[in-house]
């Protein structure tokens, strides 16, 4: 009797049921859903005292629960993808695939900031000609506050001090996942243990800068005292797009912190190390647009 277990005989690989794509999807629900209740409440605060202390004061525990279903989500799908490369179900033809998958994934993320930069440049170089209806409002209050900024008393974050030491820290980062890469190619494993090391340092360092930078010079000095309690659609953009590309510095921090691990562990070889290049490809995406970010929103437009 032929073997049911015996290995396929094509260069396909059929992922066996997975509950990981549910889980992780309930998890990510369940996380913004606590965000939303930790930020806003679960009610207005006029729909009484009870109400007022019992629903509509946020509350994180929701959040870091459904973070929580997301972390241990990641952790069971990726080694499941881990314990799929070693069984040797990655051919040739899977590994190109798993290329697309990246490239497109990039991709996505790529427009994903293209909206920000849009917005962006839109209302810092047409606000004057913008208008809504009645209904909704008007681009008034944000063009003024737009065309004056910085509004009268408030001292801008100068883009010389703690942006330019971030964008030196991504630079070299990104030379050191490069030295990386290459010595993985190499067949250096010692190289790679060591670049890998620095580069995840320096992600590190990156959000720890950038934590400073919101809590201790943001809050005081720029958007939110008293003579700059409207920082309008400048302040918005701000913080989304530089939060947005921090999140995503830690995504590709933890994806490298991986990579390390797995390295330390005895994995990659020069033929087959897809799973750092495609975090290697990630980190250069996640420096592109900071520079891009630190070029227009700090300095041009800053």
């Amino acid at each position: 009797m032929a073997d049911a277990h015996a290995a396929p005989h094509h260069d396909y690989h059929l992922v066996p049921p997975s509950p990981w794509p549910l889980l992780s999807s309930i998890a990510a629900t369940i996380m913004f859903i606590g965000a939303v209740i930790w930020m806003k409440g679960l009610a207005p605060a006029e729909n009484g005292p009870i109400a007022a202390n019992f629903l509509a004061e946020g509350k994180p525990g929701v959040f870091f629960a459904g973070l929580a279903g997301v972390l241990l989500s990641a952790i069971g799908w990726w080694s499941d993808v881990i314990k799929e490369s070693k069984a040797g179900d990655h051919t040739p033809v899977v590994s190109i695939g798993l290329r697309y998958g990246m490239i497109l994934f990039i991709a996505s993320e790529v427009m994903f900031f293209v909206a920000f930069f849009w917005m962006f440049f839109d209302m810092a170089l047409f606000h004057e000609s913008r208008a809504l209806t009645p209904e909704v409002g008007t681009w008034a209050d944000t063009a003024k506050a737009w065309s004056t900024w910085p509004p009268k008393g408030v001292e801008v974050l100068s883009p010389w001090q703690l942006p330019l030491l971030n964008t030196v820290t991504l630079l070299l980062s990104g030379c050191t996942v490069t030295w990386a890469h290459h010595a993985i190619q190499v067949g250096d494993r010692k190289g790679a243990k060591i670049a890998l090391i620095i580069t995840v340092a320096l992600g590190v360092f990156f959000t720890s800068v950038q934590a400073y930078e919101y809590q201790h010079i943001l809050h005081e000095h720029l958007f939110f005292n008293e003579e700059a309690a409207n920082s309008g659609l400048y302040g918005s953009i701000f913080f989304m797009a530089t939060g947005f590309h921090g999140f995503h510095v830690l995504i590709g921090t933890i994806f490298l912190a991986v990579c390390l691990i797995r390295l330390l562990a005895g994995d990659f070889t020069p033929q087959k190390h897809f799973g750092f290049e495609a975090a290697a490809w990630y980190w250069h995406f996640v420096d592109v647009v900071w520079l891009f970010l630190f070029a227009f929103v700090y300095v041009v437009f800053g």
